[in-house]
């Protein structure tokens, strides 16, 4: 696991990058607070993150950076970033035009899951 320092609020913060340097992003919808989905940061994805106010993430498979919507016209429009008090997983609150899951789903949460459905 690193960490790499970022500069925030005029402090330093060291966030916490897995060993593939990289952080775990939930998006959460700013107006009903649902969760919509998770992703994966890294330094350079979060930094364009913050500066274009675009959710942009880094593809684990296919090992390039993605902006939400960018293919589907479904964007994230960022209103806030917050990271947890480990500094190990970012919260990203954001404005969701069209569904979040690659599925056409709103959300990828969508599945509910039951002890009886575990065994």
């Amino acid at each position: 696991m690193g960490r790499h320092r970022l500069g925030t609020m005029g402090a330093m913060l060291d966030i916490a990058y897995n060993s593939d340097g990289l952080v775990p992003a939930i998006a959460q919808d700013e107006a009903s607070g649902e969760v919509l989905m998770l992703a994966w940061m890294n330094d350079e994805a979060l930094r364009r993150t913050l500066a274009t106010g675009q959710a942009t993430y880094w593809s684990r498979s296919r090992q390039e950076y993605w902006v939400k919507g960018e293919t589907s016209g479904h964007h994230q429009q960022v209103v806030g970033v917050a990271v947890d008090c480990d500094a190990d997983t970012i919260l990203l609150t954001v404005r969701q035009t069209g569904a979040a899951c690659h599925t056409g789903n709103r959300t990828c949460f969508f599945t509910q899951l039951t002890a009886e459905s575990l065994s």
